[in-house]
């Protein structure tokens, strides 16, 4: 690796206009094959997972004034020094975080049959696919599987929202509901007024829960795939939860056996 740093001060910079695309579409990462991360948590992340950065962008006063940062600069192929303005046009966040960092989008790997899974049945909020996202990994989920019609699993907000957990995980999106006919471990999907009550019945382990669309839920072709149903106790009298919400309480509730 290097520790060479290349100045660039055009906005026209291709490199530079690649980057600014990827913040503006969120599904141009399918395009480029190439996924823009801000901010120093998800480099952070991305590194202490083992993802190989292809560049490296940094403001030029934090280059001058981090040093941590400057360490990274041996695990990526190209480190690339901009003016603080010029990366103020790249970012996609309110107060820009000063480093960014390309990565290759991961290839799509085949669907892993007994993992512990979760479906997304055409989420369209990227906070929350990303949130879930993120409990996914904090609960021990070992991939994430997308049906057509969910929110860009690589996208800027998506990858922000699960604050590093995209690293942890086989994720595979562009999914039908046939595509889920290779798993071998049972499907189980929220409902508000039927089925298992979630804390005093069994559940299957391994399993794959299915999140559904924030207005009209599961589908029903894909809830007749689901082994059981199961109910989040409410003593609120909430009619139902948000859908992060409720994944986050599902997935902790999931324990491999002892």
């Amino acid at each position: 690796m290097t520790t060479h740093t290349e100045r660039i001060s055009s906005k026209d910079n291709p490199l530079l206009v690649r980057i600014r695309k990827l913040g503006a579409d969120s599904a141009a990462y399918r395009k480029q094959g190439q996924v823009w991360l801000e901010g120093d948590h998800l480099i952070s992340a991305a590194l202490q997972r083992g993802v190989a950065l292809s560049e490296l962008v940094v403001a030029e006063s934090a280059w001058a004034q981090r040093a941590d940062w400057r360490r990274w600069a041996a695990d990526v192929r190209r480190v690339v020094e901009v003016p603080d303005a010029l990366f103020a046009g790249l970012s996609t966040l309110d107060t820009p975080g000063r480093i960014g960092a390309l990565m290759p989008l991961p290839p799509t790997q085949a669907l892993a049959p007994q993992a512990f899974t979760v479906v997304l049945d055409r989420l369209q909020d990227a906070g929350n696919v990303g949130s879930i996202l993120r409990s996914a990994a904090a609960f021990g989920v070992r991939q994430v599987l997308a049906l057509k019609g969910t929110a860009a699993l690589w996208s800027p907000k998506v990858v922000r929202a699960g604050m590093g957990a995209h690293f942890a995980m086989q994720l595979i999106e562009g999914l039908s509901d046939d595509d889920l006919a290779t798993l071998q471990v049972p499907l189980l999907a929220t409902s508000s007024h039927q089925g298992l009550v979630l804390g005093q019945s069994p559940l299957p382990w391994p399993c794959a829960w299915v999140m559904g669309h924030e207005g009209q839920g599961v589908s029903e072709a894909l809830m007749a795939r689901c082994s059981h149903t199961v109910r989040i106790p409410q003593p609120g009298g909430e009619e139902s939860l948000n859908v992060a919400a409720a994944a986050a309480i599902c997935l902790y509730s999931t324990q491999a056996p002892a």
